[in-house]
């Protein structure tokens, strides 16, 4: 009797071999139990202790449950602070530049030295973060905040570049500082090792060393970059506009603050989660390490402080700047868990605080709320 899964060879024709048997068909797979089914399934779905900062097994593209409430809610805070260059006005700065009596040559050496910092500053931070940190941060929570900063990051060098374009400035200058201006090519050659570290292609995390590299990249970019190299230019243009000079120009100024404010603060609760994460990463001679990074950058800034101040101008001047800085890197350094370097300064600058008190009904130039929140999210308590 033939067996049906079997092919019936055909007489040969003009020689041709007859045609092979096929062999039988397996019988099919019984179906998984439901029982194994959702085991399957559940083996698949996000858990929360699967979440980590760094080297995550969890699926990257799954944002709930949380994990970490604070990057999400630094996320929400950072769309209710939304804003765009050209809502300001500016009108009043146009006329001032164009006065020859309106500012004085330091007051404009200020001016132009900060813009040519910041426009290339902030594109540095937005290609640290789209093409570096976002690619090594495993938790979705965190990637969305960095997303959002990336936006920002953006923001800040279009409002740098609208600044340029209103008074008339030679472009070429402004945008070529970074390669110019000793003070500032400095502080720009300090943080470009960090950034190359991150965007190598061949740059993976999951090793001791890499780890180690990974945090320290995001340490300076929060603590120095953010926290530290902005202070003495954001000090210098809100001073000008207290003075009622170059309002539009502050106003900007002003909110871009507040924005690097959360950068550095979400920075640095980053850093210190992967510490609480990976606490084989917190050696003695990393601490050491991160300590000397702060007080290189504390240099660089007070030298670019008596670069952009050689005199005194605005109440300020570069005395003042030296006790600043060292202020502020004691703090940044308290926040990520290492003690103060420079024990004795003080702020001399309190009024910065209410710079980036958002709780603020209308800003100190009376020209729009400075909690800048869009339509839903604005609190008018």
């Amino acid at each position: 009797m033939l067996d049906f899964d079997e092919v019936i060879p055909a007489p040969r024709q003009n020689g041709a071999a007859p045609a092979r048997p096929v062999a039988a068909k397996p019988a099919p797979a019984a179906e998984p139990s439901f029982e194994t089914s959702v085991r399957a399934a559940d083996d698949r779905r996000v858990h929360v202790e699967d979440k980590r900062i760094i080297n995550g097994r969890a699926d990257v593209n799954q944002l709930v449950p949380f994990k970490y409430q604070w990057a999400w809610d630094k996320y929400l805070a950072g769309c209710a602070n939304h804003w765009m260059p050209q809502e300001i006005q500016m009108s009043r700065d146009i006329a001032l530049w164009k006065d020859p009596k309106g500012l004085t040559e330091d007051e404009r050496r200020i001016v132009k030295r900060n813009l040519g910092f910041f426009v290339t500053a902030d594109s540095l931070a937005a290609n640290n973060i789209v093409l570096g940190t976002y690619r090594h941060i495993s938790a979705p929570e965190c990637r969305q905040y960095l997303l959002r900063q990336a936006f920002e990051e953006a923001i800040h060098t279009h409002a740098y570049q609208y600044i340029v374009e209103s008074l008339g400035l030679d472009e070429g200058e402004i945008f070529n500082m970074y390669h110019e201006i000793p003070s500032i090519r400095d502080k720009d050659e300090f943080l470009i090792p960090f950034i190359d570290t991150l965007t190598d292609p061949n740059f993976t995390t999951g090793s001791f060393e890499n780890d180690q590299k990974l945090l320290k990249s995001i340490i300076v970019f929060a603590g120095i970059m953010e926290g530290l190299f902005f202070y003495v230019g954001f000090t210098q243009i809100l001073a000008l506009g207290r003075q009622n000079k170059m309002t539009g120009a502050a106003e900007q100024y002003q909110y871009i603050l507040r924005d690097e404010s959360m950068h550095c603060n979400f920075g640095i609760d980053l850093a210190n989660t992967i510490k609480l994460e990976n606490p084989q990463l917190w050696t003695p001679e990393f601490q050491a390490e991160i300590i000397d990074l702060f007080k290189t950058g504390v240099d660089l800034e007070y030298r670019y402080a008596v670069d952009t101040m050689p005199r005194g101008v605005l109440g300020l001047n570069a005395q003042m700047f030296h006790d600043y800085v060292r202020y502020i890197a004691n703090r940044r350094l308290q926040q990520i868990g290492l003690p103060a370097q420079y024990p004795g300064v003080s702020n001399p600058f309190p009024w910065m605080s209410e710079m980036m008190d958002l709780k603020k009904e209308k800003n100190f130039f009376e020209t729009r709320v400075t909690e800048y929140q869009t339509g839903g999210a604005l609190s008018w308590d």
